[in-house]
């Protein structure tokens, strides 16, 4: 790997922080837009090994917000748009994918054990808790994000345990099922902004309401997990 790509990187991390992160894999769950931009951070900040997981392709409606979406990759598979980019970030980083959806029936094609961070980016709650009881399960630190939908606050994210948050309705979901499953704490990125009425309400084909989304939270959440595992992976959490 060349010296100078993360040269700057290492300035801040140190060589054995730098170290750390070329012999870690990080699952990262979700490569929209809140996913997709913690994946690229976590790639240009020296990672090693990277487990992309999104079952979607990129749609035109993507490119609002998502950063492996293009003119040119609509239509592609995000797991294949996310790779081709990230090969060019960094060439040495071992890059798998699962185009797959990320649930309890298909849950038995990863090994969290194989982890050394895991980030959750899915809006699916069912996904989100069986994440949360793998990793859970296997002694592995993970980060989860609750809603970044009809938010226009990036200053009202906040990183914390998911037993202390509030006004995120996600937030409520995800611990009421948490404290039936045992599991006591689960580190989460959540927004305090009380969510916009959208202008216009749409519907997917269930009928479930569409969020609005911007450029700039979805993207600020996923940078803030993405400094949440490097700083974690490089025993910077308690330094002041």
């Amino acid at each position: 790997m060349g010296e100078e790509r993360f040269s700057r990187t290492e300035m801040v991390l140190g060589a054995q922080g730098m170290e750390r992160l070329r012999n870690a894999r990080i699952a990262v769950f979700g490569i929209g837009g809140v996913g997709g931009h913690a994946a690229e951070a976590l790639v240009r900040s020296g990672l090693g090994a990277i487990d992309l997981i999104d079952p979607d392709t990129v749609a035109e409606s993507n490119i609002n917000r998502q950063i492996f979406a293009t003119g040119r990759t609509v239509g592609m598979k995000k797991t294949d748009a996310a790779a081709e980019r990230l090969r060019f970030i960094s060439p040495d980083c071992v890059i798998r994918t699962f185009p797959v959806l990320y649930l309890p029936e298909t849950a038995e094609q990863f090994d969290f054990s194989e982890y050394d961070f895991v980030l959750d980016a899915i809006d699916n709650v069912t996904g989100k808790i069986k994440i949360a009881e793998s990793a859970s399960s296997a002694g592995i630190p993970w980060i989860s994000c609750m809603g970044t939908g009809n938010k226009t606050d990036p200053g009202k994210l906040r990183v914390g345990d998911i037993y202390e948050t509030s006004t995120c309705p996600l937030a409520r979901v995800m611990r009421h099922e948490l404290r039936k499953r045992g599991i006591q704490s689960m580190r989460v990125v959540y927004s305090e902004e009380k969510p916009v009425v959208p202008a216009e309400r749409k519907l997917t084909g269930s009928g479930k309401p569409i969020p609005g989304s911007v450029s700039f939270v979805p993207s600020v959440a996923g940078l803030m997990m993405a400094a949440e595992a490097v700083r974690t992976l490089c025993g910077l959490k308690d330094r002041n």
